[in-house]
């Protein structure tokens, strides 16, 4: 790992710490419940009041506008399970949400806070994994700041959503598993050093035993199935990429038989190993479920009614049914709505989602022309997302002419994040939303900047090569930083004239 290691973290914390500003200036902005928010953030506070998701009452959000926490149905002592609200995803980010609401109250910032903190150390995290790819401090934190710069991710940095939650631990654990690629790349590097001495035979190589950080990652990709299922197809992707990875290094240890050798040595260890720890920390996010007495469908009298062995298994039981009814929600899920969008039409933009719009007239929150707009909308930095369909076009082209691990990494985390929605969109139909690509997008920046990365050259490239390269890196990060400071005022809801909200609005669909 070349370079500095002080700047090798000062870099990218201090490229988070940009983040962070952006995100957290006016996040209690705007100061009302803004649309999926209506679920989650009542649903945060209920599980802190009652351990799981409780009904709320009818006219709950203008009671939350107004400050007032009193939003739940009053249930009698028997039974409970007559206030639990069915919902049909898991626990955790709801989780996440209540931390800020448990530190800060139950108002839009508390709501809020969780997204902007988890958003942050995203682009913390990417940086890093980014320095780790590319070995160069600068291309991480040029990464980082991609991150930091997009209005997507921005903008569900701000709100009580769980996509930012998903994103977050989506892309701890491909860190995660980027540090056992090299750990593991090295034990094999010194097994193979130490047997060449020892003039002993190298068919199948080593067993590498343990190996934390490819645990740790699987513990990460099951939390973020804990937040939506979509994560599950993340830790199929990753388990096979890893394996990869495992056949890769013994190839270029000279190992004589390398396929052999993964299938033997490491298949068995990262499919079982990964699967049993993902599942156990999916598992562990339904805590408050098992635990307490008033979940949907949790059957509490009937779970009590014998030993402990058939609390055990007729808890399971409940639980599997709970999940196979939200699996079939979200099969059937097909209802139209105003900003719906298909999968294809994400990586364009087509069909953002506006959160948030109101029209303040003269002399309302400070507008001083005839009509005013204040506005969020959901849509990605066009600078990221459109040239993201260049460099990913490039790193197909780069890996099947040199078979580079980076290439083939990030094409495959970007297909586990698009790929599986186009099933949902031909055979169900599903209701579907552009906010869905966000854990696409740190795989999206990794292309961008791989692809700068290949443009700038390697450091013994010709000074004139080196030099172009750089004025047309930064010619895109300035490019970038412009787009996103044009679209500030759509994001964060300024209130603009309505002209200047209408200038932004490229595309009839983006209305």
């Amino acid at each position: 790992m070349r370079g500095s290691v002080l700047w090798g973290w000062l870099g990218p914390i201090l490229v988070a710490v940009f983040a962070g500003v952006l995100r957290f200036t006016r996040l209690g902005q705007p100061d009302s419940i803004v649309f999926d928010e209506t679920y989650y953030a009542k649903n945060g506070l209920g599980l802190l009041r009652f351990g799981t998701e409780h009904y709320s009452v009818k006219d709950a959000d203008k009671l939350l506008n107004a400050g007032n926490t009193d939003i739940f149905l009053k249930c009698p002592p028997e039974p409970l399970e007559k206030c639990a609200e069915y919902v049909v995803h898991p626990p955790l980010g709801k989780w996440m949400i209540a931390l800020g609401e448990w530190l800060f109250g139950m108002n839009p910032f508390g709501w809020r806070f969780a997204a902007a903190l988890f958003g942050t150390l995203t682009v913390l995290i990417l940086a890093r994994a980014a320095r780790r790819m590319t070995r160069s401090t600068l291309l991480g934190c040029l990464a980082g700041l991609l991150l930091a710069l997009d209005g997507l991710h921005f903008v569900l940095s701000r709100f009580a959503l769980l996509d930012v939650f998903l994103t977050f631990w989506v892309v701890a654990g491909f860190a995660c598993l980027l540090v056992d690629r090299d750990r593991g790349r090295g034990r094999i590097a010194d097994w193979a050093e130490s047997t060449l001495q020892l003039r002993r035979p190298s068919d199948l190589g080593p067993i590498l035993g343990a190996r934390p950080w490819r645990l740790l990652g699987a513990v990460c990709l099951g939390l973020a199935t804990g937040v939506k299922w979509s994560g599950a197809y993340y830790l199929v992707a990753f388990a096979l990429l890893v394996l990869f990875w495992d056949l890769g290094a013994r190839r270029a240890a000279g190992l004589r038989r390398p396929v052999l050798g993964t299938l033997v040595r490491d298949t068995p260890y990262t499919l079982i190993g990964m699967a049993a720890i993902s599942i156990v920390a999916y598992t562990a996010t339904w805590a408050g479920w098992f635990a307490t007495a008033g979940g949907y469908g949790r059957n509490w009298d009937r779970a009590t009614a014998g030993g402990p062995l058939h609390f055990v298994v007729d808890s399971f039981q409940s639980w599997y049914s709970y999940q196979r009814q939200a699996l079939d929600f979200h099969g059937g899920l097909a209802k139209s709505h105003l900003y719906m969008s298909e999968p294809w039409e994400w990586p364009i933009l087509a069909r953002p989602v506006a959160f948030f719009y109101t029209q303040p007239t003269r002399g309302q929150l400070g507008c001083d022309v005839d009509t005013c707009s204040r506005a969020v909308l959901g849509i990605g930095t066009p600078a990221i997302w459109w040239a993201g369909i260049a460099a990913l076009a490039a790193m197909i082209a780069w890996y099947f002419a040199t078979r580079d691990w980076r290439a083939g990494a990030v094409l495959l985390a970007y297909a586990a994040g698009w790929l599986p929605w186009f099933w949902y969109a031909i055979v169900n139909n599903r209701t579907m939303f552009l906010f869905y690509a966000l854990p696409m997008l740190p795989f999206l920046i990794l292309a961008i900047v791989l692809a700068l990365g290949l443009i700038i050259g390697p450091a013994n490239a010709p000074t004139t090569r080196r030099f172009v390269g750089a004025a047309i890196a930064g010619a895109y990060t300035l490019l970038v930083i412009l787009n996103f400071w044009y679209l500030y005022p759509i994001l964060s809801a300024e209130v603009i004239p309505r002209l200047e909200w209408v200038s932004r609005m490229w595309f009839n669909r983006w209305i």
